[in-house]
């Protein structure tokens, strides 16, 4: 008889199928990113003593990644031109003094420093640091040689700090008023005044506006007065004595020239009698009145007799 028999089935397997073909685009792609792994590799190992690549193999990459990607359909046109290397801005972008530069391209004219993170300045059209800046371009104080940074002031054909620029006397700083120049020099209106302005013969204070001329010297006009009474000369004359201005009364007093007999100068002719002087018309005997002539008169106390008149009063 038969028996029957049984057992577990056994998979039978399935030959395998091959994987589609890829693309070429995906292909290009692989290789694309193969290429850009390989060359961060280096850049990598260019801290450890590697051969960094030279500017020309990395311009070589680039354009071939730059066909890579027009290749697979993605164009990549450059930011710009960088105005210090003269080559395409691939990645990011500086933009300034009207051209675009490789950030680490754009750097001081001087000194090298990059300029991409920190203020900057411009002259004639290129870029500089600060102090560089200054060093170059600012002007400079014509009291301290320093260089002047921020405010400045202009005079007498210099630059100046504003603390710097005072009164060469006293050293005060000007404020409203101004100053005046002399001998190239500032001054203060009060000690420019003091130590410059011409002097007034009568009070030695500057002369500052209308004056008078004389006795070669300068006056304020209501300094031009007689020396002795302090009154001013009505008719425009003076008399002079030892350099100061006096009227003629008080010029005749100081000379000794007045007459004893009215208290006037005697300015024509004259008679001189016992230390005194007189006009002819006034030289009288002071009890008639009649005209003394000189040998003929007598003199008692301050007063001056004919003879008979001597006699009859006091002998």
């Amino acid at each position: 008889a038969l028996s029957a028999m049984s057992s577990t089935p056994v998979p039978v397997p399935k030959p395998l199928l091959p994987s589609p073909p890829p693309t070429e685009a995906a292909w290009q792609l692989d290789e694309l990113l193969a290429d850009l792994g390989h060359t961060q590799s280096k850049l990598a190992a260019a801290g450890q003593g590697a051969v960094v690549p030279t500017e020309s193999s990395l311009d070589n990459m680039l354009d071939s990644l730059t066909r890579d990607l027009q290749e697979l359909g993605i164009t990549a046109a450059p930011a710009g031109i960088c105005a210090a290397c003269r080559k395409p801005i691939a990645g990011k972008v500086l933009t300034a003094l009207g051209k675009t530069w490789h950030p680490e391209h754009f750097t001081c004219a001087r000194c090298g420093k990059e300029l991409d993170k920190g203020p900057f300045f411009e002259q004639g059209g290129r870029a500089f640091c600060e102090e560089d800046y200054h060093q170059a371009f600012s002007p400079r104080c014509a009291y301290c040689a320093g260089l002047i940074r921020e405010k400045v002031v202009t005079a007498l054909e210099q630059t100046w700090h504003p603390e710097h620029f005072f009164c060469a006397h006293c050293g005060k700083v000007f404020g409203d008023e101004g100053f005046l120049e002399r001998n190239g020099k500032p001054y203060c209106h009060q000690d420019f005044l003091a130590m410059f302005a011409p002097k007034c013969l009568g009070c030695e204070r500057p002369v500052l506006d209308s004056y008078l001329s004389a006795l070669e010297g300068i006056w304020h006009t209501e300094c031009f007065v007689c020396t002795e009474c302090r009154t001013g000369f009505t008719g425009g004359s003076f008399f002079e004595l030892e350099g100061r201005p006096y009227c003629e009364l008080h010029f005749h007093q100081r000379q000794g020239t007045i007459c004893h007999g009215c208290g006037r100068p005697v300015t024509g002719r004259c008679i001189t009698a016992a230390g005194r002087k007189y006009h002819p018309e006034h030289f009288v005997c002071s009890y008639c009145l009649g005209r003394l002539h000189k040998g003929t008169f007598r003199e008692c106390g301050d007063k001056m007799y004919c003879q008979p008149c001597h006699d009859k009063l006091f002998v």
